[in-house]
């Protein structure tokens, strides 16, 4: 059996602190080695300055406190970063002091154990730490669909920004060390050193390309005429604003700040649409300054989440509102439109109802009316289509847990989740929007670690925020407006929202009131019909509001 010398060395405790004047070291090949005789390994000789200041501690010692090291990042990461890393800095400070951590323990330990042993003790003490933390991310692994993307981009990402830098510096520092040993007498096979160089290379050069990534800031360009000259009234920005204490990310973009403001609500909870927003709808800021916003905990405002439990439904209206007021002062605009897609429209019907004097009128798109009828409807539909297709695990599954509402996000993924299987369409008549919520992963208005974890954003948002939802019915509580309501309505829209809407659209009392259908489209018509969305903004919207 051939034993790695750098494993065979270490499981041999050293006896002596300097030299080594009676041990024998034994080769792969049972050859003996001199131990008076220095190996040359092909990195040419060391000075001897250089090895009079290499420690010479026993390796036990060096990789016990090479593991208190990495404990205590690992609990100061806990307490700083629970969900691990969520904004550009938080990512490279992560990389480089898990490098750090990395090197130095390594070098003090003097042997490539410590690659095993500092990353546990690192996620040992973080997951101690973070335990009070709670959402899909950071809880019990599943081995669901969804638990498994939760895992990818919880867990798994956060590896690849902790661990990953620390198991290369454990690598690269135990190497430094063993390389400054004062007496070096183990031989070295050129195959293995060939090897463990090229994997550290390869190693060091991905490390490098992911805080080249990262590093990328989010950018929108800007908007300019035929000639490629900037119109000179027009806007395009990536901003923040705070709101009650918390930086919420706003994408604001328009050929004419005089024209009027439009704020978009994207669905969820815990959606950001800017990629959907950018590829389907620039000729909508020709006529609006369209204000893409992402909500608390959701894009670019993720980071913003915690603490949880200050997450409320009433605190995104006042969220809607705060925004509202901002973008009112910024354009000197006393009304603005008020837009919103899926959850968006219930928390859009909630702020005009609340605030109706701060809106020009209120446009939904693919409206919810009652979220648990709309999930009843899907569970009851769901399961007859398991039933009637064979599929019985699917049915055991659903009668085990049973109709909604559900207290934890992930069992909403049986009853939901064949949306398109139990409600098919022809999507072939129109090829844009198709992509649904991954048109947002590959656009430059995020930055990359808020492309990675628009997932996460969605699931934890969802998982505190949904089961708020569950007492919502606006067939019972929003039959009157005091100002215009317009709604813009797949005809392939599924039915548990399409018959909850039908049914409340016909109760409704409001200035206007009018609704389109849009004829090959689903759930998403402002993204799946973006030319007869700009249209009837256009030649209905606005013609009847101003």
């Amino acid at each position: 059996m051939t034993i790695d010398h750098d494993l065979e060395h270490d499981l041999v405790p050293d006896t002596h602190s300097d030299t080594l004047t009676d041990a024998r070291v034994v080769d792969d090949h049972d050859a003996v080695v001199d131990p008076g005789h220095r190996h040359d390994d092909g990195d040419g000789r060391l000075t001897s300055v250089a090895r009079r200041f290499v420690p010479t501690w026993d390796r036990r010692l060096g990789l016990g406190v090479a593991v208190g090291i990495a404990a205590t990042w690992g609990a100061l990461a806990g307490w700083w970063t629970p969900r691990g890393p969520l904004t550009t800095g938080q990512a490279l400070w992560s990389i480089g002091l898990g490098l750090v951590v990395g090197l130095t323990g390594g070098f003090l330990a003097r042997t490539r154990w410590a690659m095993l042993a500092a990353p546990i003790a690192f996620v040992a003490l973080f997951e101690l730490v973070r335990l009070p933390t709670d959402g899909p991310t950071v809880d019990s692994i599943e081995t669901s669909t969804y638990g498994i993307l939760a895992l990818v981009v919880g867990r798994g990402f956060h590896g690849l920004l902790s661990l990953f830098p620390m198991l290369l510096g454990a690598a690269l520092g135990a190497g430094a060390a063993r390389r400054f040993e004062p007496d070096r007498t183990r031989p070295t096979r050129r195959a293995g050193v060939v090897m463990r160089r090229g994997v550290a290379v390869l190693s060091s050069v991905a490390l490098v390309a992911l805080v080249i990534g990262l590093a990328r800031p989010a950018r929108t360009d800007a908007i300019v005429d035929a000639n490629g000259d900037v119109v000179a009234a027009s806007i395009a920005e990536l901003t923040t604003i705070d709101v009650a204490g918390h930086d919420l990310g706003l994408m604001i973009r328009g050929h004419d700040t005089d024209n009027p403001v439009l704020l978009f609500l994207a669905g969820g909870p815990g959606g950001s649409e800017r990629g959907a927003m950018r590829n389907h709808l620039a000729e909508l800021e020709r006529h609006f300054t369209v204000v893409t916003w992402d909500q608390r905990g959701t894009g670019t405002s993720y980071d913003e989440l915690d603490p949880t439990g200050t997450i409320t439904l009433q605190g995104f209206v006042d969220d809607t509102d705060a925004v509202t007021d901002h973008l009112r002062e910024r354009f000197d605009q006393d009304r603005i439109y008020l837009l919103g897609q899926s959850w968006g429209s219930t928390l859009g019907v909630l702020a005009v109802q609340q605030h109706p004097e701060k809106y020009l009128a209120f446009i939904g798109v693919g409206q919810m009316v009652s979220q648990r009828a709309t999930d009843t409807i899907f569970y009851d539909d769901t399961l007859e289509w398991a039933r009637t297709t064979g599929n019985d695990d699917l049915v055991a599954e659903l009668e085990a847990i049973g109709p909604p509402p559900y207290e934890r996000m992930l069992d909403y993924e049986s009853a939901l989740s064949y949306e398109h299987e139990v409600y098919p369409y022809d999507h072939e008549p129109n090829a844009e929007g198709e992509g649904g919520f991954s048109e947002n992963f590959l656009v430059e208005e995020y930055a990359l670690i808020d492309q990675v974890h628009l997932l996460a954003g969605f699931m934890d948002t969802f998982s505190v925020l949904y089961p708020q939802l569950q007492d919502i019915d606006f067939a019972q509580t929003a039959t009157t407006f005091d100002v215009p309501v317009f709604f813009v309505q797949g005809a392939h829209e599924a039915d548990g929202r399409a018959e909850p809407f039908d049914a409340w659209f016909s109760t409704i009392d409001a200035p206007i009131k009018d609704v389109v259908l849009l004829s090959t489209s689903g759930h998403r018509p402002m993204f799946e019909q973006p030319d007869e969305f700009v249209d009837y903004m256009v030649d209905t919207v606005l013609a009847r509001t101003t």
